[in-house]
Order: structure tokens, then C-alpha cells, then sequence
């Protein structure tokens, strides 16, 4: 397993300790035990450091040549947060789920990442470092500026982009800090008042304990070392050509979710944008089913 490497370097993430660092891999582990099971993991190496890939995939021969699908978490994540979404995903195409570099996961990253264009390079580099020339990519929160990002300035490789809640629409507001507070904070409520503060919160972290255990784990573990990205600005959203799937939570904090809902369409040409009611922040988490659906039909019209 690669060192952690740039402690004191600024704007690079790293983990607090090695011991720090295997508890939470071990919390990962046994929330990646939840999805399909990986067929293979890999490091690619880039400019800001090395990033750790996850692959799956179908078991029907016809599938596997189909375009694959490629997985870029939330902020303070890894791609085990996938779980819900990889097995129905990779039963019908390839499916690629990487660790971000700058964020608890086994990515190791040795330089700043954070600025717009150069987010853009290490995905584009991390594409072609595993042989994909053409993807579907899926970014939810973080992850989603992430890929709205990649669409504007790189879309050489995208076949299509699917959003899930994501960021790079609005500028975060302070809601969606404090429902995060909040919820880190209900993570040590009694169990018995869990399952309500859940419902409450929107946040099925605290009624799994796997789940829970490894969200608690990273905050522990990890210090993310980077800013806020800010959104794009209208002109730059309309420069993107890319075929793009916006599906929102009803009750997103992140976000105002009918602002952006029409909002999007209007901005970029032949963009989908739907609402899923009864979630928030984690549409591809609490309605994995719906939501996986919804991608892989998206996906198969563009192809």
C-alpha cells in the first residue's frame, strides 16, 4: 500500500496517522462488501498523484463491449460509497469507480488538484491511463463539479454526463453546512433515535453501521486540504455539448432543485433534468433502484 506522502504540503490532503489510515480502509472494506464485488483494482499514476480504480463489470459477453460507466464520489469519500449503485450498474455495462485524489480513500495525492483546469487534467489523465477513450461518466455532489467541470473543458472522451445532486450549479449556501454539521453530529445519537433522526435528516448513513462507522472513520482519519469550488457561471455552462442527465433531490440542501431543473435545460442544449421526490442530498443512495434505472435507460438512448 503506497506511503502517505505531502504532510506538510498545502492544499494536499492526508491521513492523520498510518494506523489511522488502515482503520479506515478496514471501514471501507466492509461497506465495498455491500456492492458487487470488484473484478480487479489498479493505480494509475498522474501529474497530482496516483489514483486508485475499482472495476466491475457484467457477466454476459455482449455487455462487456458496451460503453463503460466511470464513478466519481462526494467530498470526503471513496468510491465504497457506490455500493448501492454497482450492482445494477455493472449487470448491463463495464463500470470504473475511482478514488479522488484529496479525499479518504486509497488515491494518494502529491500535488493540488483543486483549480478547475487542473481537476480537469488528472481526470483526463486517469481516463487514459486506463485505456477509455469514450465514457459515461457519474459524479454526485463533489463529484458532480467534478464531471460538469470535465464536460466543459474535456469532453473529448464523455459520451454522456450524469449529475446526481451535484455541485458546480449554485454557490453552496450555509443549509447545506449545517444539515452537515447536523447529521456528523446525530452519527453519536442513541441508537433508538437513529432511525428518526434518519428520516429527519434525509440521512441513511445513520441506520447502517457500516456506513456509519466508515463516514465517522474518515473524519477521523483524513484532512481534506482543499477550498470550495465555486459553480460555473452561465456562459460557461452553455459552452457544454456533452448529451447530460441532471437528477435532483426534492428536498436537496445543496442546491434549490426547480431553479435547476429549468434552469439547466435552458442553458445547455438537449440537456434531461429531473426531480426525484422523497430524498435529499443521496438520490442514488436512499432510491438506489429508481435512480440506477434512470441512468442506465439515460445511457442506453445515448448510445
Amino acid at each position: 500500500m503506497p506511503e502517505t506522502t505531502a504532510r506538510t504540503q498545502a492544499d494536499v490532503g492526508r491521513y492523520v496517522s498510518d494506523a489511522w489510515r488502515e482503520r479506515y480502509f478496514a471501514a471501507c472494506d466492509a461497506v465495498y462488501a455491500l456492492g458487487a464485488p470488484a473484478l480487479a483494482e489498479q493505480d494509475v499514476e498522474t501529474s497530482f498523484g496516483t489514483t486508485h480504480v475499482y472495476r466491475y463489470g457484467p457477466a454476459e459477453p455482449a455487455a462487456q463491449s458496451r460503453t463503460p460507466v466511470v464513478l466519481v464520489h462526494g467530498a470526503g469519500s471513496c468510491s465504497a460509497i457506490w455500493y448501492p449503485n454497482t450492482p445494477d450498474l455493472s449487470a448491463e455495462r463495464p463500470v470504473y469507480a475511482l478514488d479522488t485524489p484529496g479525499d479518504p480513500g486509497r488515491s494518494v495525492q502529491r500535488a493540488p488538484l483543486h483549480r478547475p483546469e487542473h481537476a480537469a487534467q488528472w481526470l483526463e489523465e486517469t481516463l487514459a491511463g486506463l485505456g477509455l477513450d469514450r465514457v459515461h461518466l457519474v459524479g454526485t455532489s463533489y463529484g458532480g463539479w467534478l464531471a460538469l467541470n470535465q464536460a466543459h473543458r474535456r469532453p473529448d472522451r464523455l459520451a454522456s454526463v450524469t449529475l446526481l445532486d451535484p455541485g458546480g450549479l449554485e454557490k453552496v449556501g450555509p443549509r447545506f453546512f449545517v444539515w452537515l454539521f447536523v447529521s456528523l453530529f446525530a452519527t453519536f445519537a442513541p441508537k433508538a433515535l437513529r432511525p428518526r433522526l434518519a428520516a429527519w435528516l434525509e440521512q441513511p448513513v445513520l441506520v447502517m453501521p457500516e456506513l456509519r462507522t466508515m463516514i465517522r472513520t474518515a473524519v477521523r482519519a483524513f484532512r481534506i486540504r482543499r477550498p470550495s469550488p465555486l459553480p460555473l457561471s452561465e456562459d460557461e455552462l452553455s459552452t457544454i455539448r456533452t448529451p447530460l442527465y441532471l437528477v435532483l433531490g426534492k428536498r436537496s440542501l445543496l442546491l434549490h432543485p426547480h431553479r435547476q431543473v429549468e434552469r439547466v435545460p435552458r442553458l445547455i442544449p438537449g440537456a434531461r433534468a429531473e426531480i426525484v421526490s422523497g430524498t435529499g442530498h443521496g438520490p442514488q443512495i436512499d432510491h438506489a433502484k429508481e435512480t440506477n434505472r434512470r441512468m442506465l435507460d439515460f445511457m442506453a438512448s445515448v448510445d
